[in-house]
């Protein structure tokens, strides 16, 4: 049985709870909060059997196997590091960190204590995302040339600190890391190149971004996320023989492929929680001894820091 403890009661903390329900050999044992009042509440809400008011608690705790750390996004590397240095493996959510110093420190101290790091991307474990990864590797779509992604986020304001850059708010560092990460997972193929405008409302952080990369020699991909008004949420892969459309990537149950000849086909699966993916390949790494991920690597998570750090660094120099 591989104990989870959790650090955090954010919105996306249920959710996740439920995908661990789905998986066996597994349970959330824990729950922290810097209030103790609302680590227990959602510990009475969810079947948690234990909460603490503070995360040094829980990391503390001899029965928690690994800590799951959902916290805002300033947060999340303290909270690592603070897990790390008690000797817990750590799933950390997106964004990994702020700062690329920040993330090769948080790989560093795991390796050096043998511990296992990942970070949480549940869109890369999802079957259909494994379905179109092997489309694509299969040729049937031909030379792939372009994709476009774009994604709206028009209610964002209930994430109160979503406007503060500081606290690591913004249309990039909230949502960004979902299409970029995605990308290189079905792709297989390394960020070549990559450039980018943003939107930034006065004395807020990035409402809207526009990014271009370079995957390989000659792929092109366009990346739009707003939080500005509502459109289609909608990924579409084109190469030499047609393109496969995907409806909310980071959740969907299928892809649509369109052949030039006007043929279609559907890649399907079927799942209850879009979470209960990453938790199973989790325990297997733990089980495995592991101490990063095959499927959601290293690499692609520090590519990605390093990449949002740029283009923060570029935009707010000018």
């Amino acid at each position: 049985m591989i104990r989870y403890g959790i650090l955090s009661t954010a919105q996306v903390v249920p959710r996740f709870v439920a995908g661990v329900k789905e998986v066996p050999d597994c349970e959330v044992y824990a729950i922290a909060s810097r209030s103790l009042a609302l680590a227990e509440k959602m510990a009475q809400e969810l079947e948690i059997p234990y909460a603490y008011g503070s995360y040094q608690a829980l990391c503390q705790d001899e029965q928690v196997d690994i800590v799951y750390i959902a916290t805002y996004n300033q947060g999340h590397y303290p909270a690592a590091k603070l897990a790390l240095e008690n000797n817990k493996p750590v799933l950390l959510e997106k964004p990994f960190t702020l700062t690329s110093a920040e993330a090769e420190e948080l790989f560093a101290l795991a390796e050096e204590k043998n511990l296992f790091l990942m970070e949480a991307q549940k869109a890369v474990f999802l079957p259909t995302a494994k379905l179109i990864k092997e489309f694509i590797a299969s040729g049937k779509l031909g030379a792939l040339h372009w994709i476009q992604s774009k994604t709206a986020y028009p209610n964002i304001d209930h994430v109160s600190w979503f406007r503060s850059l500081a606290a690591g708010g913004g249309a990039l560092h909230g949502a960004g890391f979902y299409p970029v990460e995605y990308l290189q997972y079905i792709l297989d193929q390394p960020i070549t190149a990559f450039s980018g405008n943003a939107v930034f409302p006065k004395e807020q952080s990035d409402s809207q971004f526009n990014l271009t990369l370079t995957f390989g020699e000659q792929l092109l991909a366009n990346i739009f996320i707003t939080v500005d008004f509502a459109t289609d949420n909608q990924m579409i892969i084109y190469g030499d023989l047609g393109r496969i459309e995907i409806s909310d990537f980071w959740k969907t149950k299928t892809a649509k492929i369109i052949y030039n000849s006007g043929e279609t086909a559907l890649l399907t699966s079927d799942f209850t929680s879009e979470f209960a993916f990453e938790v199973a390949h989790v325990n297997h790494c733990l089980t495995e001894g592991y101490l990063t991920s095959p499927l959601m690597t290293k690499d692609i998570t520090l590519t990605t820091v390093k990449m949002v750090e740029s283009l923060y660094y570029q935009w707010l120099s000018k």
